[in-house]
């Protein structure tokens, strides 16, 4: 967690009060098994939350500089990640963590690699506007800016008015990460070949594989992650380029203590690259071979890779409802 962002978050939370659901919000149908998500008490859904939300993820004016928005490090054709390792900040403090993807992301409640306090979206959307360590879109104690951007554009009034009916007050951080968690709720993926049970044989042999060699044992669930941390063999010093090493128990004496991060989940995996929590795996193979590779013994490389591009979601990644809004204002005049 950024130092200093637990009272911004707390105060968000109880600002948020009376954001209750809509009546014309309607959740799509859901596979077997799968039911609505989980909503903070505070925050309920609606059709012009979420519009208000998509159009803030698109706009930059959400960054110190007007340079960056949280689209730029979530690309919808990457599964809502960006492609680099880590993300450079406005100030250019490059980050330390590889930008995860979104998928499902309102089913999770871990929502960072390591930290177990930010449990819900509209908390999670204040580390990367005010977080400082390192800084990244660089709103921290800029309340007021926040506010008088939004509020200066006409058609920001009318949809936070329409998405907040009866609230008082400037388009504060609680308005904007409460519509930020509602948009990025509908980010739904649930149309992959392994999710429609039409893997082809080669993917089904490594869907096999996947779970015999343990990789099931962290990455299970719906979305192929338990949500929880674990050690994984990532920052166990090698005395050469051979990748491994990974997986395996650190050495004695091994300090700091280990690195722990929370296990990602594998929606969209073929398409989030580069990987791991540093970014530094410019392959699944190789992201495999470094954190697991003591579980690989007789493993048919190919399959496990066929059954892992298996759960891309085609239509998720070109769904016209998650990209960016249209130029003119939805809410007339």
């Amino acid at each position: 967690m950024r130092v200093g962002i637990a009272g911004i978050i707390g105060a968000v939370v109880l600002a948020s009060g009376a954001m209750g659901a809509r009546a014309d919000w309607r959740w799509p149908s859901f596979p077997a098994g799968v039911s609505a998500p989980a909503l903070p008490a505070e925050n309920g859904m609606s059709a012009a939350k979420v519009a208000l939300g998509r159009r803030l993820f698109y706009d930059r004016a959400l960054s110190h500089d007007g340079s960056m928005a949280c689209a730029d490090c979530h690309q919808q054709a990457r599964g809502f990640t960006d492609g680099l390792p880590t993300h450079v900040g406005v100030t250019g403090d490059m980050g330390v963590r590889n930008v995860p993807g979104l998928a499902n992301v309102a089913w999770r409640s871990g929502l960072t690699w390591t930290d177990a306090g930010i449990t819900t979206l509209e908390a999670q959307a204040m580390v990367p506007m005010t977080g400082t360590k390192p800084v990244e879109m660089g709103m921290a104690g800029r309340d007021g800016d926040l506010a008088a951007r939004l509020d200066a554009d006409p058609c920001y009034r009318r949809m936070f008015a329409q998405a907040f009916p009866g609230a008082k007050g400037a388009a504060d951080f609680a308005r904007v990460t409460a519509a930020l968690g509602a948009f990025q709720r509908t980010m739904i993926s649930f149309g992959s070949a392994y999710d429609r049970g039409a893997l082809p044989p080669l993917a089904a042999k490594g869907a096999a594989q996947f779970k015999a060699s343990g990789c099931a044992s962290c990455h299970s669930g719906p979305d192929l992650t338990d949500g929880k941390v674990h050690y994984v063999g990532t920052a166990a010093p090698r005395e050469s380029d051979d990748p491994a090493y990974g997986g395996k128990p650190p050495p004695p004496g091994f300090e700091p203590p280990p690195e722990q991060f929370r296990t990602p989940s594998l929606r969209n995996v073929a398409v989030t690259g580069p990987w791991l929590h540093d970014g530094k795996a410019d392959s699944i193979d190789g992201a495999i071979r470094r954190h697991a590779a003591a579980h690989l013994t007789g493993i048919d490389m190919p399959a496990l890779l066929a059954f892992l591009d298996a759960l891309t979601d085609r239509d998720f990644l070109k769904n016209p409802a998650l990209g960016p809004p249209p130029v003119g204002c939805p809410v007339p005049t």
